[in-house]
């Protein structure tokens, strides 16, 4: 008998040998992940990384936190637990990058009902997929089992992200001016945020999540809605090299209205013409099934817009060529003005 079985923890909810199987099955997914400055083996009690300042001035360590919130029961429903990783690490890199940062490494985090080797390794390979997306290291994580805490078929997942930037090369929203434009980068869909409200209005544990639909492109409801967060890393380090970027904006829960004045300055606005925005219609069938209003589907999801950059207007078809090239379909969606109204849909 293996010396860390204990029967009495089994017999109470929790199988310690379970969780060491899961993470002999998640080492595959995560050696996937491994950088230059990765320098620890999975399972020990922390994550090593060694930093290479090498052409920093003053190096800036920059981190973000999230999770995949109830997306989470879309997984559940449908049995397919390998691309909510991919959510997790998006929600937290595409955070970081709005600062300039590049992501170093990132830590997950998964609590569940009940250990289940091969499912916790699934969820692993989306984690490291996202990772892989995002050319940062997956260095650790836990797992915990918690009978009694949640279902034995459910769990929650989260984690963070830590990147680097030099002082000099942090995003300066104080050199956005009026005239300036913001540029689009599509979304691959809801991505990670406002599912709350997607699983009231389709009513999603009685729904049918599996047949083709017309107005979804042939694809079903619960494929639709798991499709992962889109990471727009490399994208963004790619124009961070090229573009003087004066604001960069991650649309999550809030939409529009919540996220693009994060990245504006106070006494400055965008204008944006509503028909300009490439809606997905994955927006157009939540809006309709759930009588939505207008006001709150522009406040509550990203619609269509996955994140957006601020440039000068001269600098705006060089923006889009640059990330056109690296396969992002972005355009101009809105103006610079003054306003103190943050917004200002037309």
């Amino acid at each position: 008998m293996d010396k860390s079985f204990s029967e009495s923890y089994k017999a109470a909810g929790v199988d310690i040998t379970a969780g060491y199987k899961a993470v002999e099955l998640m080492k595959k997914h995560i050696a996937r992940t491994v950088t230059a400055g990765a320098d620890s083996d999975i399972g020990g009690f922390g994550g090593l990384f060694a930093l290479d300042l090498t052409g920093y001035k003053s190096p800036v360590l920059v981190s973000g936190t999230d999770g995949v919130g109830t997306k989470l029961k879309l997984a559940f429903l449908m049995d397919k637990h390998d691309t909510v990783g991919i959510d997790c690490v998006a929600m937290c890199v595409n955070d970081v990058i709005c600062c300039g940062a590049k992501p170093l490494f990132f830590l997950d985090y998964i609590a569940c009902g009940k250990n289940v080797p091969e499912r916790i390794a699934e969820i692993v390979s989306g984690i490291a997929e996202g990772c892989v997306q995002a050319g940062s290291a997956l260095i650790g994580g836990e797992t915990a089992e918690m009978p009694g805490f949640y279902p034995v078929d459910e769990y929650d997942l989260a984690g963070f992200s830590v990147g680097i930037v030099d002082r000099e090369k942090v995003v300066d929203k104080t050199s956005m001016k009026e005239g300036d434009v913001m540029i689009a980068l599509p979304s691959s869909g809801v991505h990670s945020n406002g599912f709350s409200l997607v699983r009231k209005v389709f009513d999603i544990e009685n729904c049918d999540l599996k047949t083709p639909l017309e107005e979804l492109g042939g694809k079903s409801l619960g494929e639709t809605l798991l499709t992962p967060t889109r990471i727009y890393v490399k994208s963004m380090l790619a124009l961070f090299e090229a573009v003087k970027v004066k604001g960069v904006s991650h649309i999550t829960g809030g939409g529009f209205y919540e996220n693009m004045p994060r990245s504006i300055p106070k006494g400055l606005g965008v204008k944006i013409k509503k028909s300009d925005v490439k809606i997905l219609p994955i927006f157009k069938l939540i809006q309709k099934t759930g009588n939505v209003s207008e006001r709150d589907m522009f406040n509550t999801f990203n619609m269509g817009v996955g994140m957006c950059v601020v440039v000068a207007k001269e600098d705006a078809e060089k923006a889009i060529e640059i990330l056109k090239a690296q396969g992002e379909d972005a355009y101009v969606i809105g103006e610079i003005i003054q306003s103190d109204d943050g917004v200002v849909l037309y």
